[in-house]
C-alpha cells in the first residue's frame, strides 16, 4: 500500500476519532505537538490500526510515531 493512500486512512480516522480539523491534518503535522493528541489517544489510534489491518506494532517502533505522516509510513511498509 503506498504512503499518500495510507495517510488518506490515517486522516479519516483522526477525523472521525479525534474530531480534528481536516485542515491541520497533513504528513508533516506532528501528533502530540500539532494535533495535541495524548498518550491515550495515541494507543487508541494504535490500537485501532493493529485491528484495522491485522498487525502487531511494536512498542519500539511507535516511539518513532512523531508526524502523521511517520505512522502512515510505517503502515505501508508493513501491511
Amino acid at each position: 500500500i503506498r504512503s499518500d493512500i495510507m495517510f488518506e486512512e490515517i486522516k479519516d480516522t483522526l477525523i472521525k476519532q479525534l474530531e480534528l480539523d481536516p485542515e491541520i491534518i497533513t504528513p508533516d503535522a506532528e501528533l502530540v505537538n500539532d494535533l495535541g493528541v495524548n498518550s491515550i489517544e495515541l494507543a487508541d489510534l494504535i490500537m485501532y490500526c493493529e485491528d484495522k489491518y491485522d498487525i502487531e506494532i511494536d512498542d519500539d517502533d511507535i516511539k518513532n510515531f512523531i508526524t502523521v505522516g511517520d505512522v502512515a509510513d510505517y503502515l505501508a511498509k508493513n501491511i
